[in-house]
């Protein structure tokens, strides 16, 4: 087993900057942007994702500018913005129906038109549009949904976002209810066609589940030929409209049924994304606790601000059992700090003066006064979110294939169309009749009904099909590249590993190891403590009962006093025993082998040491699953080359973990 660092991609004297770029309208536009500042002098790299609205550029700084890039930018079309820090008096909304970028784009430009909005922004990937009011007015929220609808989405206030996500897909997303309105009547149509009922009424029953379903893409058809844009939408609405004409009513809305479909189930998908991502987002409480002076010479004073308003060097005050509104680092108290939302890792962390805290993280029962190192756009587990938007707004290689093909093709079957309509009546004198039938049965014919919905289906059924085995896929991309994955790194703490220490060994120095045990969780019942809980729920599965404790105390990031029997028992890490004064050598060889094996030790023991009777220690561990050796056995048998293992915890604990799961290498700290 080897512990290896991972490579660095840029130079320490690189920087690396996030760019939001507003006024992209499609994938190429992107592709120029990330070539034009590639060709720039001091840049090392650039990406740019269309579907997050982001540009990721490493530069060096002595031959590049943050000025520089903006203006490279600008010249090509397109502007820098910073998003606005959010307010109390900011109007934050959920955005439902939004499928691309596009439609994100509209909504913005449609908000931003009402009177009293200083500023809207809508992000695709959470499909949250945060409004900022203009000076002593702002907009009425009637007035935000009303012009939302009318562009074809729906607005629903983001304090009412709890009732919204336990509301069904199908009351949420309007598509739902239309495409399968538009089925039911189709449905219906075919079934009485074959019944012998009049045609009339069969090609009414089509024409109105065309207009059902047809309706939201045919919108977005014709506002993206308003945009000078020709896409797939309005190629599927001229194919429906044509064989309409041509009174092939049942060819019309099998057309516009199949599309409505494959865009239903692509909204699916993005809605069980943002779903995830919204979650992510909930870690971070939205106000803190801030130590702060009011006035100019007057003392400072406990204010509690939005997360958005709290500089960085501030006072942050964290309660016990708080969320960390930021990262910081502890200037006063001691705890234990639940990582896991961040780290991934079970075992709380213990925290003291200089140690460092992740926004999102859980305090345990100590109180700490920690300085704020970050604004609340720039911590570790903003950073996380990011990274996730921007993963998800990757396509599939062969969904931007459809895409780039879609983007030639439908203008010129279009166009063709158009010439063959054309070019005959007046050039050859043929009947315009004949040649306009002609030019609408191509628009038909050449609808690409299996290129549309063969995608969007196969992904989200791949999603679907590993979101039951408990695993979350962030895109088509993704997808396909896994079946040319050689290596797998996975995280250790949840898992390979079952997530939650347990009790894996007990050491008695005068043998009783029951004993022992019932006296830990004597003391231990009163904490919260991971560790504490899982030493409690070991000794209930003993025969007996454990005794009564009086006078518990305490200790945060090093462990509990009580009185037990008329005897003070101390339970706790070796620190705890050292800082009291009391003398461990007799336990020293045990909680050595023990952090050698990878386990957390708990000392038992009273004011006179390890000497007295009921001394000892006790051993936790974060178990590996069942069957997980087998797992990475399957793998490799797969084609995998090379198995990982990443994680937070010390190279001791990580060895001992990679040795009992059989991975090929492993990544600690």
């Amino acid at each position: 087993m080897s512990s290896k660092a991972p490579t660095q991609l840029t130079q320490p004297t690189d920087k690396t900057e996030k760019l939001r770029i507003a006024g992209m309208d499609c994938g190429d536009c992107a592709v120029s942007i990330e070539k034009s500042l590639l060709t720039m002098p001091g840049v090392k790299a650039a990406r740019v994702s269309f579907g997050a609205g982001l540009a990721e550029v490493s530069y060096d700084p002595q031959l590049a500018r943050h000025e520089a890039l903006v203006r490279r930018i600008a010249d090509l079309g397109y502007s820098v913005e910073q998003p606005p820090a959010r307010r109390q008096r900011d109007l934050e909304f959920i955005i439902q129906g939004m499928d691309c970028a596009d439609c994100a784009q509209t909504v913005e430009k449609s908000v931003a038109a009402l009177p009293g909005v200083a500023q809207a922004s809508v992000n695709f990937g959470t499909a949250r549009l945060l409004i900022v009011p203009q000076a002593g007015a702002a907009p009425a929220e009637a007035a935000v949904r009303q012009v939302v609808s009318a562009a074809g989405y729906r607005a629903v206030p983001a304090r009412k976002r709890r009732s919204l996500d336990e509301e069904p897909f199908w009351r949420r997303e309007r598509r739902v209810i239309t495409t399968a309105a538009g089925i039911l009547l189709a449905a219906t149509a075919f079934a009485l066609s074959f019944a012998g009922v009049a045609v009339w009424l069969v090609n009414s029953l089509f024409g109105l589940a065309l207009f059902i379903s047809g309706l939201g893409f045919a919108r977005a058809g014709l506002l993206a030929l308003r945009a000078g844009r020709a896409d797939m939408n309005l190629l599927m609405t001229v194919a429906a409209v044509g064989a309409a004409a041509l009174g092939d009513w049942g060819e019309a809305a099998t057309v516009v049924l199949l599309f409505a479909f494959g865009g239903t189930l692509q909204a699916y998908t993005l809605e069980k994304t943002r779903g995830a991502l919204r979650s992510l987002m909930d870690l971070s409480p939205a106000t803190a606790l801030v130590r702060r002076a009011v006035g100019a010479g007057s003392a400072a004073q406990e204010i509690r601000l939005p997360i958005e308003e709290v500089q960085p060097g501030e006072e942050v005050l964290v309660g016990p059992g708080e969320r960390v509104p930021l990262d910081g680092v502890v200037l006063a108290g001691r705890s234990s700090v639940d990582q896991s939302p961040i780290t991934g890792e079970s075992v709380p962390v213990e925290v003291e003066p200089g140690s460092e805290l992740f926004a999102g993280s859980i305090n345990g029962p100590g109180a700490l006064s920690m300085r704020s190192t970050a604004a609340a756009n720039d911590t570790t587990l903003a950073h996380i979110v990011e990274m996730v938007e921007e993963a998800q707004s990757r396509r599939a290689p062969s969904q931007q294939f459809v895409d780039r093909f879609a983007a030639v093709y439908t203008p010129v079957v279009i166009a063709s169309a158009a010439l063959i309509a054309a070019v005959p009546p007046l050039l050859f004198g043929q009947p315009f009749g004949d040649w306009f039938y002609r030019a609408l049965v191509l628009l038909v014919v050449a609808c690409p009904c299996a290129l549309v919905i063969s995608t969007p289906v196969s992904i989200v059924a791949a999603i679907g099909a590993g979101t039951r085995r408990g695993v979350l896929i962030k895109g088509g991309a993704v997808l396909e590249a896994l079946g040319r994955v050689q290596a797998v790194a996975f995280d250790k703490t949840g898992t390979l590993t079952e997530g939650r220490p347990r009790v894996v060994a007990v050491h008695a120095l005068d043998g009783d190891k029951d004993g022992l045990l019932r006296l830990a969780a004597t003391v231990e019942a009163r904490s919260e403590h991971p560790l504490a809980r899982a030493i409690v729920h070991a000794a209930r599965a003993l025969p007996g009962s454990t005794q009564e404790a009086t006078d518990f105390t305490a200790f945060p990031g090093l462990g509990a006093k009580a009185v037990v029997g008329g005897m003070e028992v101390y339970v706790g890490n070796a620190r705890l025993f050292e800082e009291l004064g009391i003398p461990i050598a007799g336990a020293a060889d045990i909680l050595s082998a023990e952090q050698e094996q990878g386990r957390t030790p708990v000392l038992v023991g009273t004011q006179g040491g390890m000497s007295e009777a009921g001394a000892g220690v006790v051993s936790l561990a974060d178990s590996p699953r069942r069957g997980v050796r087998e797992a990475v056995e399957a793998l490799r048998q797969a084609g995998v080359q090379c198995v990982v293992m990443l994680t937070g915890d010390n190279p001791r604990t990580a060895a001992a973990i990679a040795g009992e799961v059989g991975v090929d290498e492993y990544y600690a700290s």
